[in-house]
């Protein structure tokens, strides 16, 4: 994977691209550039397929069309395959050549056979015309920005803001055209909030488990195709520990990390797991002391997140990723996605059958400036491809098709995933209940203290250029009933927390930092 950055137009500045290239540095290990009249291209690569020859941007035989790739598409080899019987000779074995030649065969029509993590730009060099795509849920990031006789196109809204000019992104599953001074025309390939519509539901309990089984062993088989060492994220919980047996079967050299307080439940059953199982594990231990002002900035640099939440969840990642750089692992496997498609949160419970689905919709839609978002960054920051198998779109389109009876059963959440994997799920994992990363690595709390303060520092970094910090929608859902309407309109209304709310927040964090030290000042000391 990696960092792209584009400008287009007769106004276009070596100097500024430059430092706008430069900005994207930590997401890879070679830069890359092209730089013509009219056009600066890109690339802060990080080799994983055909490591010494896959350079960008790549140029297409013609000369014709320049490639600035971001991601993989992990069915490279069957695309290769195809395109090499209809007459396409390749250069190099790597899924970017792949990219350009399979746009040269199918034009627009080739999102359609992609099955990856990617966000690339295809220039056609004489007009200064750029396609542009994004994978299906937003796994990986587009973003754009306009100057006089200029467009911009960045990985990350860091590299756009010495600009000034509002930020705007690719929206997931979109394609389209854009020009230096016309307008970006996008639209869906894939429309999020209508999946799984018009297509047979999948009650019976014992088919469900099978397809649900297939699905995400094919989705994490394929992301382990790979000769580097595969890491995993390994929090202990039931979507980590899925990745972590499967992987621990195909690839022949895994490792699995974790942080959290030393005597958390994530170490804890991560640890267990880790030992039966025979895999190497890296314990990132913190305790909340360790967690200052200086690491909310850095993660809020690092993640441009835009809810008070997800931010919290940043602080807690990124030392994750940072631990995996030292170990020198460039490919991981996360769990994210599992909890919205397959029933994780209570508030699906809540609800109707309809309005379920909906809320399901609308989570999916919303994970790429979210849960994705903070992947990417925390990862890409250390230069680490990290990839989610659990967003594969047939995973997600098959998730769609399940009531949501199959989801929670016996008040057991993602009950449909432990019945698919129970022969070989570990009893305790598969009893573990659900969570949530932040709380369960003892490390939320200390987070909390400095809530106050985000929204100010997310400003700094000018990253309000895209779009402010914001209240947790989740929060929002909770005290409209999970009415999503009514969330969606009250999240307009009132943006962000009041004064009243985060000193109640701060309270409440401040009590939870000072019990440790009450306890250790009211316990009685053992006389030897």
């Amino acid at each position: 994977m990696c960092g792209i950055a584009v400008s287009l137009g007769p106004e276009a500045d070596p100097v500024v691209f430059r430092r706008m290239l430069a900005t994207l540095s930590p997401r890879g290990e070679v830069t890359e550039t092209r730089y013509e009249n009219g056009l600066l291209a890109g690339v802060r690569r990080l080799p994983v397929v055909d490591r010494d020859r896959a350079v960008q941007p790549w140029v297409s035989a013609d000369e014709r069309w320049l490639l600035c790739y971001n991601g993989e598409v992990f069915n490279h080899h069957e695309l290769r395959a195809e395109l090499t019987r209809l007459g396409h000779r390749f250069r190099t074995v790597s899924d970017t050549e792949v990219v350009l030649a399979a746009y040269l065969r199918w034009g627009e029509d080739m999102v359609t056979r992609l099955r990856g993590e990617y966000a690339f730009a295809v220039v056609e060099r004489a007009t200064g015309r750029a396609y542009l795509v994004r994978d299906p849920l937003g796994v990986k990031p587009l973003y754009w920005a306009r100057t006089p006789g200029c467009l911009h196109l960045a990985s990350e809204v860091k590299a756009l803001v010495g600009y000034g000019a509002p930020v705007a992104e690719v929206p997931p599953g979109h394609h389209g055209w854009a020009e230096a001074d016309g307008p970006v025309r996008l639209r869906p390939y894939v429309d999020l909030l209508t999946l799984g519509a018009g297509l047979p539901v999948v009650d019976d309990p014992d088919e469900a488990a099978l397809l649900v089984r297939a699905a995400l062993t094919d989705s994490i088989r394929m992301r382990v195709d790979t000769d580097l060492t595969v890491g995993v994220v390994l929090s202990g919980g039931l979507d980590s520990s899925l990745a972590m047996l499967h992987v621990s079967e195909m690839h022949p050299d895994c490792v699995a990390v974790t942080v959290g307080v030393p005597d958390s439940p994530d170490v804890a059953y991560a640890r267990r797991l880790a030992r039966d199982l025979g895999v190497p594990h890296e314990v990132v231990e913190l305790r909340p002391r360790d967690i200052r002002l200086a690491d909310v900035r850095e993660a809020i640099r690092i993640s441009e997140l835009t809810e008070y939440g997800d931010i919290i969840n940043a602080v807690v990642s990124v030392p994750i990723f940072r631990r995996l750089r030292e170990l020198g692992v460039r490919v991981v496997l996360t769990g994210d996605g599992s909890d919205e498609l397959f029933g994780g949160y209570p508030m699906y419970h809540q609800v109707g059958p309809e309005a379920s689905r909906r809320l399901f919709l609308h989570r999916i839609r919303n994970l790429c400036r979210t849960e994705l978002q903070r992947v990417d960054r925390a990862s890409m920051a250390y230069g680490v491809e990290a990839r989610v198998p659990f967003l594969d779109l047939s995973v997600v389109e098959l998730a769609m098709r399940l009531p949501i009876g199959l989801k929670m059963r016996a008040g057991q959440e993602k009950w449909i995933v432990r019945h698919a994997f129970a022969d070989v799920l570990p009893s305790y994992v598969r009893r573990r209940p659900k969570n949530p990363m932040s709380y369960s690595s003892g490390l939320h709390e200390r987070a909390r203290l400095y809530k106050p303060l985000f929204a100010r520092l997310h400003r700094s970094f000018g990253y309000d250029l895209l779009e402010p910090v914001r209240r947790d929608f989740d929060t929002v859902l909770t005290r409209c009933g999970n009415d999503l309407d009514a969330a969606l309109a009250a999240g307009r209304a009132r943006p962000d927390y009041t004064v009243l709310e985060h000193a109640r927040d701060l309270v409440g964090a401040a009590k939870w930092n000072a019990a440790p030290v009450v306890r250790r000042l009211v316990t009685p000391r053992r006389t030897p």
